[in-house]
């Protein structure tokens, strides 16, 4: 929701004058932004030549239409990990190797470890 400013904000400067901030940004509004963003001082998205081609009322509706059906991880129901049965224990250590084992490596001339017989 758009906060409204209480107050009303006009200045004095130095040499007097006063400086209406509201009226300053109401009267500036449509007003192309410096940079590259593509969008005014309002908030609304400018097309080729300053042209307004999605409103800021626009953007705002469909960035809250689109991030309604986003679910958050403690909404999302969890399941417990539930092992495979049929996997053996012979299963999991048939094409284990010790990494400790240095009996199948050597050592080449560069340096390089390659298994032996290669």
């Amino acid at each position: 929701m758009v906060q409204r400013q209480t107050g009303q904000k006009v200045y004095k400067t130095m040499q007097g004058k006063t400086v209406d901030m509201d009226m300053l940004r109401k009267r500036n509004e449509l007003t192309p932004a410096v940079g590259n963003a593509r969008v005014n001082a309002r908030g609304d998205e400018l097309g080729a030549g300053g042209k307004i081609v999605r409103k800021r009322e626009d953007l705002i509706n469909d960035y809250y239409e689109n991030s309604k059906g986003v679910k958050s991880q403690s909404a999302v129901r969890r399941q417990e990990f539930q092992p495979p049965t049929d996997v053996t224990e012979k299963d999991l250590t048939d094409d284990w190797e010790d990494p400790e084992d240095t009996g199948n490596w050597v050592e080449d001339e560069d340096g390089n470890f390659v298994k032996k017989g290669d």
